[in-house]
This record gives structure tokens, sequence and C-alpha cells, in this order.
């Protein structure tokens, strides 16, 4: 991509003393010379250098998404679109959650093209969905929304760090107050620590996913009532989510469950620990029967299979522990002990909800693609209602103040926006793992022969946290 792109887009070097230009080619193609007028400034060829590499970085970038891009992302409706600037970690260690997330948003911006796109007062634009890998980083993830904004994009979806999420806040605020022409949005579908809709919450940005004292609530609802576990031991990653989490377990256990002991409590580099064995052998030594963690993607799962392998038998309540490789990892020894909570599971009962998902399987088949959001799927739609409710896609303004009015369902399940802090209120459930055939696991995950059933459904009305946000809006 990069030799294409050096092809069709010279820089232009003016050689001192001749005034000849110099066009930089493919490499093995011999250089052009040509003569340089004398009337031409250096201000015009910095201007167009300037223009040029500006120009070079988007083609090499959309170059470079359809070479490594499976064939079928060429799929989408050609013509005018409303892009959407996925900013993700699509590398290193947690590259397989930002795949992931592609997918469940592809499929999503998929559903809508084929209904026609969104229905605007001059037309019906299709939605188009663009990478920017962010590494998992917070200055990659600003890189990367400097080049979305650059690119012309207006809507920002993110998920995956907390971390990037907060910088992500902060430098869109400060964007749309010195920018009020390009205002850009931010929808967040994963970025759980809760002061990103509290203590620093902002009307450009928007969460879809239940934060961790949310998800924490759902998971002392099974923690309290389990009275066979006695000691617990909390372990998470060293960031602002892992903290938040390991903070929150502390609170609700002083209040639900102050006969449980804390016998540790510890946090991990994100993302670095390669050899989880030491970890998972204090978690043995301990005494503790069960562990509570945030910990996600390759973290969780390589926590999960040493604790396999030093032979811990106690249970693990996750945030993310159905899927991504993790109930492979643990095998039987994860049955009715492994337990997870999530805004929806394959195995919640109802017809609606299983054509979901036999939908999305249909779509990527391969078991290590079968890792569907409908949170993600709840947040386009719910783009697609504001665009549609304001008439616009371009005035951020008029968009943001539908979208956090917006109540959408799909697939019999649903959820509304709350706008005093712009955090998404939708039902959660808690699973326990299970044989794939037992009672309540028609579906596994990842073609493991492992899945969850579902042991408690939660209304948007019981998952509901008050909010401490002090939004400050666009006047």
């Amino acid at each position: 991509a990069k030799n294409i792109v050096n092809l069709l887009c010279p820089v232009v070097e003016p050689s001192a003393g001749t005034g000849e230009i110099r066009s930089l080619t493919l490499r093995g193609v011999q250089t052009r010379t040509a003569a340089w007028p004398a009337s031409v400034s250096p201000a015009v060829l910095f201007k167009w250098n300037a223009e040029m590499n500006i120009f070079r970085r988007r083609l090499l970038k959309s170059l470079t998404a359809a070479l490594a891009s499976p064939v079928w992302v060429g799929a989408q409706p050609a013509g005018p679109s409303i892009r959407i600037a996925l900013i993700e970690g699509l590398s290193g260690p947690f590259g397989n959650t930002g795949e992931a997330v592609y997918r469940n948003l592809l499929w999503a911006v998929e559903r809508v093209n084929a209904r026609g796109g969104v229905k605007l007062p001059g037309g019906h634009p299709m939605l188009g969905l663009e990478r920017y890998d962010s590494k998992g980083q917070n200055e990659e993830g600003l890189a990367a929304l400097r080049s979305a904004i650059d690119d012309g994009i207006q809507f920002v979806v993110q998920g995956n760090s907390s971390s990037v999420a907060a910088v992500l806040i902060d430098a869109l605020s400060k964007h749309n107050e010195r920018e009020p022409g390009r205002r850009v949005l931010f929808l967040n579908y994963s970025a759980v620590d809760p002061v990103l809709t509290n203590e620093k919450c902002s009307f450009w940005h928007f969460r879809f996913d239940a934060h961790a004292d949310m998800r924490m609530a759902a998971l002392m609802e099974v923690i309290r009532d389990d009275r066979s576990v006695k000691s617990v031991y909390l372990i998470g990653q060293d960031y602002s989510f892992g903290q938040a989490v390991l903070r929150e377990a502390r609170r609700q256990l002083g209040a639900q469950r102050p006969d449980m002991q804390i016998v540790g409590d510890e946090l991990h580099p994100v993302g670095r620990v390669k050899d989880f064995l030491p970890y998972a052998a204090k978690i043995k030594s301990s005494g503790a029967q069960a562990v509570i963690t945030g910990n996600w993607g390759n973290d969780l799962t390589l926590l999960i299979k040493a604790a396999r392998e030093v032979g811990f038998e106690g249970k693990f309540y996750t945030f993310y522990g159905n899927a991504l490789g993790a109930p492979a990892a643990i095998g039987d020894a994860g049955i009715g002990r492994v337990v997870a909570v999530a805004d929806w599971l394959p195995n919640v009962p109802g017809a609606q909800s299983e054509a979901f998902y036999r939908s999305f399987r249909a779509r990527f088949p391969k078991p290590e693609d079968d890792y569907v959001h409908m949170r993600m799927q709840l947040l386009v739609e719910a783009l697609v209602q504001a665009m549609e409710k304001s008439g616009s896609a371009t005035n951020m303004v008029a968009v943001a103040g539908q979208l956090e009015q917006a109540a959408v369902s799909l697939s019999g399940q649903g959820g509304r926006m709350r706008a005093a802090d712009h955090q998404f209120q939708q039902p959660l459930v808690v699973g326990l793992m299970d044989r794939q055939g037992a009672p309540g696991v028609k579906f596994d995950v990842e073609g493991s022969g492992y899945g969850f059933r579902v042991i408690r459904q939660i209304s948007p009305a019981q998952a509901e946290l008050p909010s401490t946000c002090r939004m400050a809006r666009p006047v």
C-alpha cells in the first residue's frame, strides 16, 4: 500500500541551484526530473507538499484497509455515506477483542444499509465503518482521533479501554469547543469506568454498556445468595477500570456480605503478563473459595487457564468470562464455577433472542468469531434513530439532543439513554457456565462445548444506579 501511494502521490523536492523537481516514486522505478518554474515560491511548494501529505495519509489508510480486510468489507453499499470511526486496539495483546468489536459493528451497519440506509430529508445515505488502530494505548488513541477528524468523520466509537476513553472524552470536549463547525460525537460500547458518566461526564459522550458498579451490583445478586462461599480473592488490571472494579467489590461485599473474608486484593499490569501461574498459585494458597475479577481479553483467559493448571477449584465471578477463549481455557473445571454478567447472552430465553443469535452465526460462522454484543447493535440503532429524528447527520448538537432521549429495541431486547448523564439503561443477565446440552444451555461459546445458562435476569430499573454527573451543555 505504501509503494502504491508513493507512486501516485510524489513529494516534490527542488534541487538546490538547479530548479529541478524530483519525483519520489516506487522503489526500483527510475526517478524522474523536470524543470521547476522559477516563479513558484517556496511557500507554494510547502503548501503543495502539505496537502499532498494529507492526501497520501488518507489514501494509504484506505488502501491498507482494503488490502488487510476480508473480502466481505467490499460488499458495503457504494456511494456517499455517514462515516463512523472505530478507534480500537486492533493489534497487540488485545487485538482479538478489537476484531470482535469490528464484526459486531459491521453487522449492525450492514443491517441499517440493507433496509435502505439513514432516512434523512435530503436522501438516504448509507453508513460506513472505518478502522483506526489505537493499539490500546492513550497516545495512539489520540493520534487515531486526530486522523479521524482530519478525515472529516463526526462519529467515533470506542470501548476496550477506559483510560483511552477518558483521554478521548477530554480531547473531544476541547476540540468541539474550539471548532464548533467540526464537532464530533463519541459513542462508547465497553469502557465502563463509572467516572465517565459521573465526574467526567460530557455532553459529547454516550455510554451503551452498564458501568462497572452496575455490573458488580448484578454479580452481587448471586454472590449475596451463595452462602457456600466464605472467602474471596480480588484481582484486576492495574488501570482506572480494574481499580474501580476492586474498589466497588470491597464496598459491596462490606454492605451485602460482611461475613465474607477478602483473602487477597491484587492488581497486575495490563496486557503485559504472559504467565499468570504465580498469581494463580497465590490465589490457591490463600484458601480463597472464589475470585472476583473484571479482567478481559487475554488477561482473563490466561488467568483462568493458570488457575486450572494449579488446581484451583473455587468459583470465578467475572465481568467477561463468557467468551474470547475463557470457557475453552478452563474446560470442565469451569462447570458450575464460572459466572459472568452481561447485557445479553445467547441462551437468554425467547424465540426472538434465539433468532438474533442464529442470524449472527450465519453471518460469522467461524467458531472463533462467536462473540456477539446486543449493546453494540443497539448503539448503532440509537445513532440512526437520533439522526433520523433530528433530520441531520452533521449537526452534532441536534443529533446529541435526540440521542440523549433515544429508546431502542431489537429482537426482544432494548434500552433507553438517560439524558442526565448519557448512561444507557438496559437489562442485565448473569450466566453460569455449563456443558452444552445441559438444561438452559442450547448454545455453546466458540465451539468449546460449554455455554452459559441464565441464572439471574435484572430489569433496567433494578440495574439503574444514581449519578453525580453535572453536565455542561453547549449554549
